[in-house]
């Protein structure tokens, strides 16, 4: 046997703010609001277990760490590299140096919090009954 992700949670200083990029961003839409705050996105349609982890989006108004040792990697699905990454910096995205070359094949990016995620140039096909 083997597990499988079935949520992510990502601790916010704004959720609501968050909750909107990330949906965006993935094609998710808001599944359920917990007591305390917390948002839940996912894929349309489905919850918690399906094919794709849902992201928790949970209130926290600490200041962020310096430095995350866990970050996204995303693909897009229905354009190339270059257009994605237009459309991330219009949504809300900003380049971020982690100390990277220039030379990579990705691109360093961080949310509207500051967390770090890297847009790859691979182009996946989208999941079965995913939105286009």
């Amino acid at each position: 046997m083997a597990c499988r992700i079935s949520e992510l949670v990502i601790e916010a200083a704004d959720p609501e703010r968050l909750a909107a990029f990330w949906s965006e961003v993935l094609g998710y839409t808001e599944i359920e609001r917990k007591p305390g705050g917390s948002i839940v996105i996912g894929p349309p349609g489905a919850g918690s277990g399906g094919p794709q982890p849902v992201l928790i989006l949970s209130p926290n108004p600490e200041p962020k760490p310096r430095k995350h040792r866990l970050h996204f990697d995303v693909n897009a699905t229905d354009r190339d590299q270059d257009a994605e990454l237009e459309r991330l910096l219009a949504l809300g995205a900003r380049p971020a140096d982690v100390g990277q070359t220039g030379e990579e094949s990705w691109h360093v990016l961080a949310d509207p919090e500051g967390n770090v995620f890297c847009l790859l140039r691979r182009r996946l096909d989208p999941l079965p009954g995913a939105p286009s």
